[in-house]
């Protein structure tokens, strides 16, 4: 891959690589189109992630510096659907990657935001009218707190207090409970007027 060939090139070293690209997923788990849909998130979500974060870890370690920020979700925290499914698993990776990574000079952050206000609900064909206005945060504030968070070399990085009580509260519910979260905010979310057996590609670099 020429990203991943990018990423070991000793003689155009990066010091922060960022995993961003993703999309919204707009298909059922049972639905026909399950098998393309799904394993095209899972390539670009989980895949891409294994592999360039693995080339960047590799580069670096050599190098002995380096950070590496995968972006997560707070959705991973919750049941709703392969898209939490796949931001728990880059939680779980980056984690993992971490530890393997450990005292040698690179450091590995999850990243889990919740609602930021970008074009990405817009894109991806998300209502959010029902969403309060103060669980919305500024990529800004994201920013600025995750390269603080890698810069200290937090594994786990979510943004806001009120995102980290969140947070403390999905890992310490009832699983039940969480599921009927998950049901009620994704009956929130969905939209008639989408695609709701499709993916509205809202990749970024």
């Amino acid at each position: 891959m020429r990203v991943a060939a990018r990423l070991t090139d000793a003689d155009r070293p990066i010091d922060l690589f960022v995993n961003n690209a993703g999309f919204g997923v707009h298909a059922t788990l049972t639905g026909a189109d399950v098998a393309s849909i799904h394993e095209h998130a899972f390539d670009v979500m989980c895949r891409a992630v294994l592999i360039l974060a693995g080339a960047a870890g590799r580069a670096m370690r050599e190098r002995g510096s380096g950070s590496i920020i995968n972006v997560s979700s707070i959705a991973g925290l919750v049941t709703m659907g392969s898209y939490s499914a796949i931001k728990a698993w880059v939680a779980s990776y980056s984690q993992g990657l971490a530890v393997e990574l450990r005292n040698t000079g690179v450091t590995v952050t999850a990243l889990m935001p919740g609602w930021v206000v970008t074009e990405f609900h817009e894109r991806a064909g998300i209502r959010t009218g029902s969403i309060p206005s103060f669980m919305w945060i500024e990529a800004s504030t994201l920013v600025k707190g995750a390269l603080r968070d890698a810069a200290r070399g937090k594994v786990v990085s979510i943004p806001t207090v009120r995102y980290r009580v969140i947070g403390w509260f999905a890992r310490h519910l009832p699983l039940r409970t969480i599921r009927w979260i998950s049901a009620k905010i994704s009956s929130s979310r969905s939209d008639e007027g989408s695609e709701p057996h499709g993916v509205k590609d809202t990749t970024t670099t």
